[in-house]
């Protein structure tokens, strides 16, 4: 009997020490476990943070800025992103104004006060290791830049091939005499309402202008690229490049606009719809011809046939040297609260370097940094027809300096009322021009 409870006993004390062994080691993992997210954490907590604005992820999608951020943040153990509005863990207390503010010019606007200049950055880069920011910084002529320029496009003529073919052209029109032309004949046509691709029924036009109040692109798309396209200028060079229309080229082209008006060319609702409701009508085959960004094409591609459209350059003027044309784009800037305001430039820079990445995920055109000959060459650009034609039309043409500011919006007002008085009423073309010299000046 002793015997058996002394074995018992034994085995008794055998399992107790495999207990506390076991114990033990669990307990070292947990403390060697919370040890390291402790580290962890506070390393974490030390990193500076920065947020973005959410634009970021708006403009470029979500897969895109995902992996932007992931790369810059291995780069840069030290810094952390996050998106304006997203989990804030350890910096709950901080604001989430962003530090990193992201915009273009239809959608996300923002006011010059809402950003720091960026000339004593852009100063530094001349003898820095990005080429990109030190080309832009030795061409830029204007002090007070207040972003970089991440992406851009181009206004084109998207023509619809088919619809000019039923019109008898083989071709988009060249000179604004064709378009005239083709417009006229094109309005003459009755599309068909089966989708059969005949002309029957009713409710095509040649063109369209969209000059709705809540279109911020209208004025540039649609009447200020003609006249760039026709060598004409907007800023007068001897009137210390204060905003001039008054000029020769401006007057034709308000004529011409006004004769497209009047042959009954344009589709309805010319200051009520706006570049999305055009792009809307084009996808749907109301109209032939329109000028558009050439950010439109992917849109354009998913909701046609690839095949059914094509770009070309805005027809000018036959004595003009060359074409001008002027680039919208995605910017980004370090906001006006930043509290590490160089920490953010790293970022900035990080993204004038990552710019053909940024391109290239949205297609862009003429792409990234085109100013700047063998900065940014996408395949897209040399491999698809459209894309390829768009650069050819770019390299060709001369950049133009379009408005900006909260400026612009005045002036684009001024020209917007006097164009609607000019359709309604029977007032020429020059005493037009004159009527909105007269107010740019008052203001």
């Amino acid at each position: 009997m002793y015997r058996k409870i002394n074995e018992k006993s034994r085995g008794w004390d055998a399992k107790r020490i495999d207990v506390f062994l076991f114990l033990a080691a669990t307990v070292l993992c947990l403390t060697f476990i919370g040890t390291n997210l402790f580290i962890k954490n506070a390393a974490a907590a030390q990193r500076a943070e920065l947020i973005l604005s959410r634009q970021c992820e708006d403009l470029f999608g979500g897969d895109l800025a995902g992996a932007l951020i992931t790369e810059f943040e291995e780069r840069h153990p030290e810094l952390r992103l996050r998106l304006e509005g997203a989990d804030a863990g350890n910096s709950a207390e901080r604001p989430a104004a962003p530090d990193i503010v992201f915009f273009d010019e239809g959608r996300f606007k923002v006011p010059r006060t809402a950003l720091i200049p960026l000339d004593p950055y852009l100063a530094a880069e001349t003898g820095g290791e990005s080429p990109a920011l030190a080309a832009e910084a030795a061409a830029k002529a204007t002090a007070d830049q207040r972003a970089i320029l991440l992406v851009s496009f181009m206004d084109l003529l998207f023509y619809n091939i088919e619809i000019l073919a039923a019109a008898g052209f083989d071709r988009p029109p060249k000179t604004r005499d064709e378009f005239l032309a083709c417009a006229k004949a094109v309005s003459g046509l009755r599309a068909a309402p089966d989708g059969t691709g005949g002309f029957t029924g009713s409710g095509v036009y040649g063109a369209a202008l969209g000059l709705s109040e809540d279109d911020p692109l209208a004025l540039r798309r649609d009447v200020f690229s003609w006249i760039w396209a026709a060598g004409g200028e907007l800023k007068a060079p001897d009137r210390d490049g204060r905003p001039y229309f008054a000029g020769g080229t401006v007057i034709d082209v308000i004529a011409f606009l006004e004769q497209l008006n009047r042959e009954g060319t344009f589709a309805p609702g010319t200051f009520v719809r706006t570049g999305a409701d055009r792009i809307e009508e084009f996808a749907g085959g109301k109209i032939a011809m329109m000028i558009a960004s050439s950010r439109e094409i992917p849109v354009l591609r998913k909701r046609m046939n690839p095949s059914a459209f094509g770009v070309t350059i805005i027809p000018g003027s036959s004595v003009a040297a060359k074409n001008g044309v002027a680039l919208s784009g995605v910017y980004a800037g370090i906001g006006a609260g930043c509290p590490r305001p160089d920490e953010a430039w790293t970022f900035l820079a990080f993204l004038a370097e990552k710019s053909p990445a940024l391109a290239a995920g949205l297609l862009a055109a003429p792409g990234s940094l085109p100013e700047f000959p063998g900065v940014f060459s996408g395949d897209y650009l040399k491999e698809d027809p459209l894309y390829s034609k768009a650069l050819a039309i770019f390299e060709a043409s001369e950049i133009v300096q379009g408005f900006s500011g909260e400026s612009a919006e005045e002036l684009e007002h001024v020209v917007r009322e006097e164009l609607r008085l000019f359709f309604e009423q029977e007032r020429s073309p020059a005493d037009t021009a004159a009527a909105i010299q007269r107010r740019w000046d008052s203001l």
